[in-house]
């Protein structure tokens, strides 16, 4: 049997190859020509155009490797199927279970590598692809001065920024304001700071001016002038959890930071009492679309194991068709979890729950015929 699973393996590999090789070309070709006059304009050489397609490729196979997995999966079971090879595995008593077996198995070993890669390959080639963008292609631009930084640094303290510029690594018109332990709801104190930048040696901020005001239990306050002091070292004023990779990496869009970079970033945001239902949906997408290729497989399997011969065309078509459903699917069910209607867990795992389901029956109605 180890030579039978050898032969349908190899015949699945060289087809998955191949689709995702297809793909991969026709997805640089459309992106080539729809921004072919921005290339021009830009004067790009072809060794800048090799550096921004190689950058681009990860996150193309992060969106085809689901589809190559139904293509190869159609094309190695038509093949049998054409050749009558189905018909003499079935002659020799190996059902339709045995034959999928090595498929599955290799189609669970790329789902647990996509995982990986989608998490946190993409998220770095997409960093560079965007940097290109940045600096030779004028897209995407990140100003160096972040405006209006809210952070809940710890239960009762409360950081409000103005501004930060990257350039300069400093912050303008800070406010910490620290409420009482026990009500939260009283403010103690409060720093005011002009200005303040970070200081590499001891990673900590240095205050360059500001104002300290104590409220006591008389409603009185007491004022005190900071000048050239590392924040750390103000008396009633703790170390705060912050430093400019953090403030920088909230500029970045969310298909650059890695998965537990991204899962940081969320906690931080309901930390601050905002609202995540995207990102999760995001987040839990970045999961869960990879084991489209397990579902993708029984599909595939399920609709080319028939009597009935097919040529490739047919089968890139259903392909495509499928592929357009499920991406269609997914991107609507996303739209109620974005709005908070359905649970981010659910509505990423909804487009996977469904085909499976489809798949299985269909897999069920042919074995039973």
């Amino acid at each position: 049997m180890r030579l039978l699973d050898r032969y349908i393996l190899r015949h699945f590999i060289v087809n998955l190859v191949f689709g995702l090789f297809c793909f991969v070309i026709i997805f640089i070709l459309v992106d080539l020509f729809e921004n072919m006059d921005r290339f021009i304009d830009k004067k790009l050489t072809i060794l800048q155009l090799s550096q921004y397609y190689a950058f681009f490729i990860p996150d193309i196979l992060k969106l085809i490797t689901p589809i190559g997995m139904l293509l190869a999966s159609l094309f190695t079971v038509s093949r049998f199927v054409n050749y009558s090879e189905l018909t003499a595995m079935k002659s020799a008593g190996i059902s339709i279970y045995r034959y999928l077996l090595p498929i599955l198995l290799f189609g669970s070993i790329i789902t647990g590598f996509s995982i990986y890669f989608n998490g946190w390959i993409v998220p770095k080639a997409n960093q560079q692809k965007y940097n290109f963008e940045r600096t030779i292609l004028g897209r995407n631009l990140i100003s160096d001065v972040t405006q209006n930084i809210y952070i809940q640094d710890k239960v009762n303290r409360v950081i409000i920024i103005n501004y930060y510029n990257k350039t300069e690594r400093s912050c303008g018109n800070t406010l910490i304001q620290i409420f009482n332990p026990d009500t939260l709801q009283k403010v103690t104190k409060r720093l005011d700071i002009v200005n303040m930048k970070w200081d590499s040696a001891n990673k900590d901020w240095k205050i360059e001016k500001g104002y300290i005001r104590t409220f006591n239990f008389q409603d009185r306050e007491s004022l005190s002038v900071v000048n050239s002091q590392n924040l750390s070292e103000i008396s009633g004023f703790e170390k705060i959890n912050l430093e400019p990779e953090q403030i920088e990496k909230k500029r970045l869009r969310p298909e650059e930071l890695e998965l537990t970079e991204f899962k940081s970033f969320i906690d931080n945001l309901e930390t601050n009492g905002q609202d995540a239902a995207k990102e999760k949906v995001d987040y839990y997408s970045i999961i869960s679309f990879p084991f489209a290729s397990i579902i993708t497989i029984i599909f595939g399997v399920s609709i080319s194991s028939n009597n009935r011969k097919a040529g490739a065309a047919l089968h890139f078509g259903i392909s495509l068709i499928v592929s357009f459903i499920y991406l269609g699917f997914v991107k609507i069910s996303q739209v109620f979890g974005y709005n908070g209607d359905m649970n981010p867990v659910l509505t990423a795992w909804s487009a996977n729950i469904i085909f499976l389901g489809v798949s299985l029956f269909n897999f069920y109605r042919l074995n039973k015929n």
